[in-house]
């Protein structure tokens, strides 16, 4: 990264870019003013850099600009394309002639729903730029999807600023590492003024990144605190996949994944789907992982192993979340953001215990009741999988033994619906154990195979991942 980034302010960027006649594009803004355009029109010699500055509010002005999109919405990563596409093609085809043949390109966009006058609105924005890497290159391009924190439209229409100029400053100046790209995404801002759930790099120059893996930074850089991928493994912003939706969680390493696993996903779906407005179609279950241990510290975790784990779990169709909560209660919250219909989390006995346990809530002022009300507040249920101990006993929601202060606070969740058992579809899975599966991997193959779903061992074995060596 620039050794001076710590330093250079928005408008040291903007102008640096300015005093650059060798990049040129246009900005356009929909939906908060016109506040990237100004940043580069304060700072002075902005005749140098922008060739076109447009905002097109009216949607049958923008539509007949961009192009309808399929599903009607503005604010969307399809209108952001749209715009990067139209734009991009305009600069080349009127100035690509005239200028130095030295010329970098690009095109700027955002397409933006900040905070609206009297409505509670969810505040996001789709932002991108198109750009030559090099002089006559074909362009890439750096989406981004934001949410922006601030209570006011002003506040967030200044972060959208700082926001787009950095964009804009950073696909020029730290395109060779995307990991710088996204660490100085948020200079200049001040922490939680917005969040950066999604990022994507695409083009030629981007051909040998991971997007995937590239998102995770996002969570480690402390951008986000959570990334999702759909079943096709993709990444998805939040807000499109648990809009309206009931949502069914499970949280575990997942390395690998184990039909122990998968019958705790299934047989918590079969109960889960028994609640009031739940039904397959409005509902969607999804494997979480945890980048933290219990106690909160990062394990440390390498982006090529999350992945392999996030793939072998799209490959049995499941959504997966990648996160840094520790505790329960934070993850519920963070599902909360997004939809207010039912929330079920299925744990293991072992999970019960820890959640159950004073100590996972030091520095929790009210300590564990206030954990519980944080975790039990509406619509949220615990579905409970049981469990042989060491000892061959068959321990379930039932007969779980917690310790004597807690024994009450217990019974009084099982009495008001919080917490459910589930069964187990057979009880040859209890003896599987994702740990003992993963220490037989550098031995090649084995009795590990029949452990897991169908295909599982075949793709670890091709992709030799978790260490796996024939």
């Amino acid at each position: 990264m620039d050794k001076n980034t710590s330093t250079r302010t928005t408008l040291e960027k903007a102008l640096r870019i300015n005093l650059d006649e060798k990049k040129y594009g246009t900005i356009v803004e929909i939906g908060a003013g016109q506040e990237v355009a100004r940043q580069f029109f304060k700072t002075g010699g902005a005749a140098g850099t922008i060739a076109k500055t447009m905002s097109a509010y009216d949607m049958k002005f923008s539509d007949a600009i961009y192009g309808a999109q399929e599903d009607g919405r503005y604010v969307s990563r399809a209108r952001v394309q749209a715009m990067l596409e139209k734009e991009f093609a305009l600069v080349i085809e009127r100035v690509g002639t005239s200028r130095s043949v030295s010329s970098r390109y690009f095109a700027y966009a955002a397409t933006v729903a900040a905070k609206a006058f009297n409505v509670d609105n969810e505040c996001h924005a789709w932002c991108g730029i198109r750009v030559q890497m090099y002089p006559a290159a074909e362009p890439s391009d750096i989406v981004a999807h934001i949410r922006m924190r601030d209570q006011n439209a002003e506040r967030q229409q200044q972060a959208l600023g700082v926001f787009g100029v950095n964009l804009i400053y950073a696909a020029y100046y730290y395109f060779e590492n995307p990991k710088n790209i996204i660490e100085s995404l948020t200079d200049n801002l001040e922490q939680d003024r917005i969040e950066i759930d999604s990022i994507g790099f695409l083009g030629p120059y981007f051909e040998e990144v991971d997007n995937r893996a590239i998102n995770l930074h996002l969570i480690r850089s402390w951008k986000t605190r959570a990334i999702m991928f759909k079943p096709d493994g993709s990444v998805v912003t939040p807000a499109e996949m648990l809009y309206k939706k009931n949502v069914l969680a499970i949280r575990g390493t997942f390395r690998p994944v184990t039909r122990l696993n998968v019958d705790m996903i299934e047989q918590g779906l079969k109960s889960f789907i028994r609640l009031d407005g739940v039904k397959n179609k409005n509902s969607v279950a999804l494997a979480e992982i945890s980048l933290n241990d219990m106690h909160g510290n990062d394990l440390m975790v390498s982006e090529e192993d999350l992945i392999s784990r996030v793939t072998l779990l799209n490959s049995l169709g499941y959504s997966v979340l990648i996160s840094d909560y520790t505790r329960y209660f934070s993850m519920r919250a963070y599902f909360r953001q997004f939809t207010n219909m039912q929330i079920g989390i299925v744990v293991g006995i072992m999970n019960i215990r820890q959640i159950f346990d004073e100590s996972t809530y030091r520095g929790v002022e009210g300590g564990i009741l206030e954990g519980f009300g944080k975790l039990f507040p509406d619509n949220t249920r615990l579905l409970v999988y049981p469990e042989l101990d060491r000892t061959g006993e068959y321990i379930d929601y039932a007969n779980i033994k917690l310790p004597d202060n807690l024994q009450h606070l217990y019974q009084h969740l099982l009495a008001n619906d919080f917490i459910f058992g589930i069964e187990s579809s057979d009880p040859e899975l209890f003896h599987i154990y994702s740990r003992e599966v993963l220490k037989q991997l550098p031995n090649g193959r084995g009795d590990w195979e029949h452990s897991l779903p169908a295909g599982v061992a075949e793709q670890i074995i091709e992709n030799r991942f978790f260490d796996y060596r024939d």
